[in-house]
Order: structure tokens, then C-alpha cells, then sequence
């Protein structure tokens, strides 16, 4: 027991610079208290005290703003940046080593009693207000970025982005760990690259054979600084190239 709250400590040491002593660890950080007091409902839980196990689930969302029902299954190194707003359902499974910020849900879509939340595998990031519905599975290493509405399965290394979100591969590893959530790739706005790109081929191929036919057509100026204002809004961030996401 002692190791694990050592290494729970760790933990945020690990994962967030805002930290700076063991005391403003232990006293100020509701993720870390979240975790601790699931892991008491959780046990009591697993003996069938049902009752006093969802009262200590009550009593921590009322103290750390964490809802997680005790039957929900977590792993080692679990921490929740921030905590407020986070709600984990009955039948969530969570790996090692996951981070989730503010806001995240991982809820259920089935009124039956059967598996009906997601399966988060390990080394998962998953970013502020995100909401991942239904019994599917974000494989390990995944990031979702903030904001986003998962209801499909993730596969492990990939990037989640959007509403509902698209999945952007060809990530490896040492990618992903580098990724903050400010950082991930969009593969909404790829896509408008990728077509941008594309019509901007055509058109250069009809100007050259509009010349050659001695065809001569002015340019719609509203569609050129259309063109330039969708441009700017879905120009790719330049510290990262988003090429191989797709």
C-alpha cells in the first residue's frame, strides 16, 4: 500500500511541472485524492458492499469534482490533471500510465447491464472535454485531442481529433510522446489541404491549356480571397509536419 501511494505521488511529479513539494502533492492535487478514495469504493466494491461503496464515490465527487464509480477497473499510474468535471462510468477499464485533463467522460450508451464503457488502454492521453461513449477500445499509446467526441474504436499509436473524431495514423512512438495537446494533427483540415492542394493543380493545368488556346478568363476576385481566408483557417501548424498522418 505504502509503495503504491509513493508511486501515485510520482506520478504527478511525472506529469505535471506545476508541481513542486510532496506537501502541495499530497494536500492540493483532487486527481491524486480521486484516485485514492476509488481505490477504497473499488475495493468494497469488489467484496459486494455495494451501498458503502458508491457512498465514498459520492463523498469524492463532492470533495475533488471526480466521479468514478466504483466498479469502474483502473491501473497503476492513473492520474487526472486538474479533475474537475471527469466522470468515469460502471464498466470502464483503464490501463497503466493514463493521463486524463478536466472534463473527460468516459460514459455509456446501453441501458442494459452488460459492458458499456470504453476500455482505455495503456500510455493513453486523452485531452480536456473530451467525451468517449460506448464499449469501445482506445488503444495503447493513443492521444485524443480536447474537445472530441470518440464513439469508435482507437487503434494503439494513433491521434483522435474532432466531432465525431477522425484518426490519424502513421505515428510512432517516440511521435506520440512528443505530442502535447496543443500540438496533435487534424485530419479535418489535412483533408482540406489534401483537396486545396488538388484544385490548385487543376486549375494550374486548365490555365495552361487556356493559354495555349489563346482563352482568356479573369479571376473571380470574392473566390480568390475566399480561397485565401479557408487557407488561412486550416493551414497546418509549423512546427509539425501533419503529412504522414494521413
Amino acid at each position: 500500500m505504502i509503495k503504491r501511494i509513493r508511486e501515485d505521488i510520482q506520478t504527478v511529479f511525472r506529469k505535471d511541472p506545476a508541481a513542486r513539494s510532496l506537501l502541495e502533492v499530497v494536500t492540493c492535487y483532487p486527481g491524486l485524492h480521486a484516485i485514492w478514495m476509488h481505490r477504497i469504493s473499488h475495493a468494497l466494491w469488489r467484496h459486494h458492499w455495494h451501498l458503502p461503496a458508491r457512498m465514498i464515490s459520492h463523498a469524492n465527487r463532492f470533495l475533488t469534482g471526480v466521479e468514478i464509480h466504483p466498479g469502474a477497473r483502473i491501473g497503476r499510474r492513473f492520474f487526472v490533471d486538474h479533475g474537475s468535471g471527469v466522470v468515469i462510468g460502471e464498466t470502464a477499464e483503464i490501463g497503466d500510465d493514463v493521463l486524463l485533463y478536466q472534463g473527460v467522460i468516459l460514459g455509456g450508451v446501453s441501458l442494459e447491464k452488460e459492458k458499456r464503457h470504453p476500455t482505455i488502454c495503456s500510455q493513453v492521453m486523452i485531452g480536456a472535454g473530451t467525451i468517449v461513449l460506448g464499449p469501445i477500445t482506445v488503444g495503447e499509446g493513443a492521444r485524443i485531442g480536447a474537445a472530441s467526441l470518440v464513439v469508435n474504436d482507437v487503434p494503439p499509436h494513433a491521434i483522435a481529433v474532432g466531432v465525431p473524431a477522425r484518426i490519424g495514423l502513421g505515428f510512432t512512438g517516440r511521435d506520440i510522446q512528443k505530442l502535447t495537446d496543443n500540438k496533435l494533427p487534424d485530419p479535418i483540415a489535412e483533408a482540406f489541404q489534401f483537396l486545396g492542394k488538388q484544385m490548385e493543380t487543376l486549375e494550374k493545368r486548365m490555365a495552361e491549356v487556356e493559354q495555349k488556346q489563346g482563352v482568356k478568363i479573369e479571376l473571380d476576385q470574392y473566390i480568390e480571397e475566399k480561397k485565401q481566408e479557408i487557407r488561412k483557417i486550416f493551414s497546418a501548424p509549423a512546427n509539425f509536419n501533419m503529412g504522414e498522418g494521413i
